[in-house]
């Protein structure tokens, strides 16, 4: 099934939960016709989305600004080129379950100068009547780096500085707002993330294009770091997340079940942060849990068994005292480059553990 990249202007459509059948497809073919065996129904169908990035700003309505997915015709391989995404939509709801609206263009990739091609996946932050995209896209010598819009407007549009942020690098970037007011942004990602690129502290081109191929040695470590209080730079280098196992080491590269791959996400519960992550090429979303924002964080466990399709990418947001995970897969398309966002609800046992979620059903 393909769609054309055309730019379609606002809509609503029904949000399904577990059990209800997705809309129509927009550009005429089903939604989906074993629609029965996925936990959660795709959000919207008018375009493709993935990688949704979801946060409850100062209205308390919830905004998902995800990936726009597109077929633009590239070869699959393991850099991810075929992923050649060129702008971002937002998603808005009152709340889950509820109408989802599909807002116009929030930024285009035109309209950042210095970017090349790639729009990856986004998050965003709220402060002081600003709203912020941050989004990793490649520059014009090919390399990953981090982009900053800004809007007054949570859906935008969002109007690009004119430079990346600066030691700015790899892929994903999460936004944390910790309970003193501080940001921080975890980015990172392996492979076509070109993280290992970064292994010696500046960027090798001619690096490997996977990891470090070193499986006795720590895994490479996704960054953090705390943004300057104009939210547009970093306020110090970017240090590692280190991930330990349960024995206190860090894990392993090639505890490939475990370690980590793309798709940082943090959140707060009580006392307790919660570090999480997709391990990639196992298609695991897992979680580690620490005392402080910059970890180190112990491993835990499983959020997620396997979607449909190879990537899995997530943020987990808390309304009306419910937690849920945003997530992806392929329903809609069965290709692994025009996702579809979904939603389930997220659920702790009383040690704070996470109940693992399977996204289709046995």
């Amino acid at each position: 099934m393909k769609r054309a990249a055309a730019t379609f202007g606002s809509a609503i459509i029904l949000m399904t939960v577990a059990g209800c059948s997705a809309s129509a497809d927009k550009s005429g073919g089903p939604a989906s016709a074993d629609a029965g065996k996925f936990l959660s129904q795709p959000l919207v169908s008018e375009i493709y989305t993935a990688d949704p990035s979801a946060h409850v700003w100062e209205d308390g309505r919830i905004y998902v600004y995800p990936s726009h997915d597109i077929d633009a015709g590239v070869p699959e391989d393991d850099l991810g080129s075929h992923f050649a995404m060129r702008d971002y939509r937002v998603l808005s709801m009152d709340n889950v379950g509820g109408k989802v609206t599909l807002h116009d263009v929030a930024l285009d990739i035109k309209d950042v100068p210095w970017a090349g091609r790639q729009m990856w996946a986004p998050d965003a932050a709220y402060k002081n009547g600003t709203y912020y995209l941050y989004f990793p896209v490649k520059d014009k010598q090919d390399v990953f780096r981090m982009g900053v819009a800004t809007s007054t407007s949570p859906t935008g549009p969002f109007k690009a500085r004119p430079e990346p942020m600066k030691n700015s690098f790899s892929i994903d970037p999460a936004v944390f707002k910790d309970s003193d007011g501080e940001h921080y942004m975890y980015f990172g990602g392996i492979w076509g993330g070109q993280l290992q690129k970064w292994a010696t502290g500046s960027y090798d081109a001619k690096g490997s294009n996977t990891d470090l191929g070193k499986p006795d040695e720590a895994a490479l470590a996704p960054k953090v770091a705390r943004l300057n209080g104009d939210m547009v730079e970093f306020a110090e280098a970017p240090r590692d997340v280190v991930i330990l196992d349960e024995k206190g080491q860090p894990l392993k590269a090639g505890d490939n079940a475990r370690r980590f791959f793309e798709g940082s996400w943090v959140f707060k519960r009580g006392d307790t942060y919660y570090f999480t992550y997709s391990t990639g090429d196992t298609h695991f979303l897992v979680y580690a849990t620490g005392k402080s924002p910059y970890g180190p964080f112990t491993y835990r466990g499983k959020i997620l068994e396997p979607v449909q399709g190879w990537t899995t990418h997530h943020s987990i947001v808390e309304q009306g005292g419910k937690w849920y995970l945003f997530y992806h897969d392929t329903q809609l398309s069965g290709k692994t480059h025009l996702r579809n966002v979904k939603v389930t609800e997220l659920a702790f046992n009383a040690d704070g553990s996470i109940v693992t979620i399977k996204p289709i059903k046995d």
